[in-house]
């Protein structure tokens, strides 16, 4: 059986709601950051990084990072649907979690985490500031992107739709004013009404995007 660790609230939340919408067997452990679980040595012999998701596989194997499990949960279980099969959709669709992972997220991180960019505080009101700027910047790209769209990638759910959940939920947390992203909304609707993405929500307790 796979095994996912996770943290609620964190970005693992992707491959969570992917997990579920597969109809895999898996078992979830929550790695409670806030408590500091991520840096335990038992948990640093599952991922050495120290951070979530991870996800073991039944050959004592372990895969991090969102986009590789995100990838090989596609992969694995074919019959869910979640990436496109067409080489070029499936690389458009590569190409956009990775730009949720290395550009989206970085940005978030300079808002939550600003002493990982500077160890002089005087320096945090500036690349929080920043951070911000961007990261509003860069939903409203999103948006923009979802023009005429049902889905992140078009007129089918992928991969791409847990991994953008992420960043919406992270905007309503921080009090950016998602209502004004006009086809983002909608789509964070579409995605309340799925019976997975429900059920994780309710797991980790994420009330922040119940209500929303």
């Amino acid at each position: 059986m796979l095994t996912l660790y996770y943290s609620p609230g964190a970005c693992s939340l992707a491959s969570h709601i992917t997990l579920e919408e597969s109809k895999a067997q898996y078992e979830p452990k929550p790695v409670i950051i806030a408590k500091g679980e991520h840096k335990t040595e038992d948990y640093l012999t599952i991922n050495p990084r120290g951070k979530v998701p991870a996800l073991g596989i039944e050959d004592g194997q372990v895969i991090t990072e969102n986009v590789a499990i995100l990838t090989y949960v596609a992969h694995r279980f074919p019959s869910a649907a979640l990436m496109p099969t067409d080489a070029l959709a499936e690389a458009r669709c590569l190409s956009t979690m990775a730009w949720l992972s290395n550009t989206v997220h970085p940005s978030f991180t300079h808002i939550f985490r600003p002493e990982a960019y500077s160890e002089d505080p005087a320096a945090h009101p500036g690349i929080k500031e920043i951070g911000k700027k961007t990261y509003w910047r860069l939903l409203e790209e999103a948006d923009r992107l979802m023009a005429d769209r049902q889905w992140i990638q078009g007129d089918r759910f992928t991969t791409c739709d847990p991994y953008m959940l992420v960043f919406y939920h992270w905007g309503v947390r921080t009090g950016f004013p998602m209502e004004n992203l006009k086809c983002l909304t909608p789509w964070k609707d579409r995605m309340l009404r799925r019976t997975a993405v429900l059920t994780i929500l309710r797991r980790e307790n994420n009330t922040t995007l119940l209500k929303a």
